[in-house]
């Protein structure tokens, strides 16, 4: 089984700290979810199906109406393996564990954020997570494009995870799905907090959407999710304060963990991360305080999402004065 934030319960059993004790900062989620209105009883009774107006809401929010609702990314990324020829397979390192595990059994080359450059030309397929899941890697969307270009002339695929993005969508690739060879995965759970709703949308050419489809079966999604989804993607007054509010917290936890002396932090919006040669004592640390952090060992390294109150914040900053104090 793959590491993954959010793993409370199992961090509560071991600390010794009830679960409405902790801090979650674990995961990167938006910790002020998008306000899910009531959900009628017809969407609970009545098998989902087309029409209902969320790929009408998805086009309109991302630029483009050749997607494909999924149930979160995850199917996706498990599935795009079996669609996608090529046996090079380029990802970047470190990155979002799943993408490398779902191609195993291909020539995966891990390569750091500065050297995808001279990559290219040695790869059938190019995966990116955009912004990079944990360090915060961004590239221009002229350079995506292009890297685009020199893959598909000769049948190669550029893969572009893009969970991190909404809160600052301007290097998105969303407006070109359709293009030949290029796959682009959102997903609701990050930017609008509604990672338990499980909606996702692949952008990609029609042939592959098709497979994918196929593949996957009727029903990905619940009729609840769907009508979720449909209003949180249409709310495009929440959509642009919840932005403003995103970059004033990154730049605050941004600030917390500099004067910390952890390290610099790098990352997107919603979370940041910083490298430290004793991650695991710093994540140990924290969590006896009841704040749990994620821990990446290659490199050594910590991720930390957004405190959801102004409690949670002078939480993190007292258990940071005492790291310090401590050190």
């Amino acid at each position: 089984m793959l590491e993954h934030g959010g793993r409370l319960r199992r961090a509560a059993q071991q600390y010794g700290i009830p679960l409405s004790d902790w801090l979650d900062l674990s995961t990167g989620i938006n910790p002020h979810a998008w306000p899910v209105p009531p959900v009628p009883a017809s969407a609970w009774h009545r098998l989902p199906e087309d029409g209902d107006g969320l790929e009408a809401a998805a086009a309109d929010y991302y630029g483009t109406d050749q997607l494909l609702p999924v149930a979160g990314s995850q199917p996706a990324i498990q599935a795009l393996p079996a669609l996608i020829p090529g046996e090079r397979v380029t990802v970047l390192a470190p990155t979002y564990a799943e993408h490398p595990h779902a191609w195993r059994g291909r020539t995966l080359r891990p390569v750091a954020a500065e050297a995808v450059e001279e990559a290219i030309d040695n790869s059938d397929v190019l995966l990116l997570v955009h912004p990079n899941n944990p360090s915060g890697a961004r590239f221009s969307r002229d350079r995506l494009l292009a890297w685009h270009a020199r893959l598909a002339a000769r049948g190669g695929w550029l893969v572009v995870d893009e969970a991190f993005i909404d809160a600052d969508p301007a290097e998105s690739l969303a407006a070109a799905a359709g293009r030949a060879n290029l796959v682009v995965l959102r997903s609701l759970g990050k930017f609008f907090g509604l990672a338990g709703a499980r909606v996702g949308f692949v952008l990609a050419p029609a042939e592959l959407r098709k497979r994918l489809a196929d593949l996957l079966g009727p029903w990905t999604l619940s009729g609840p999710a769907r009508h979720v989804a449909r209003a949180a993607l249409a709310d495009h007054t929440w959509q642009d304060a919840m932005r403003e509010r995103l970059q004033r917290e990154a730049a605050r936890l941004a600030d917390l963990l500099r004067h910390s002396g952890l390290g610099e932090p790098v990352g997107p919006a919603l979370f940041q991360w910083v490298r430290h040669a004793d991650a695991p004592a710093v994540q140990d640390r924290l969590a006896r305080a009841g704040i749990l952090v994620r821990r990446f060992d290659d490199p050594a390294s910590l991720r930390f999402g957004l405190p959801p109150d102004e409690a949670g914040w002078v939480r993190l900053a007292a258990a940071l004065d005492a790291l310090r104090g401590a050190a």
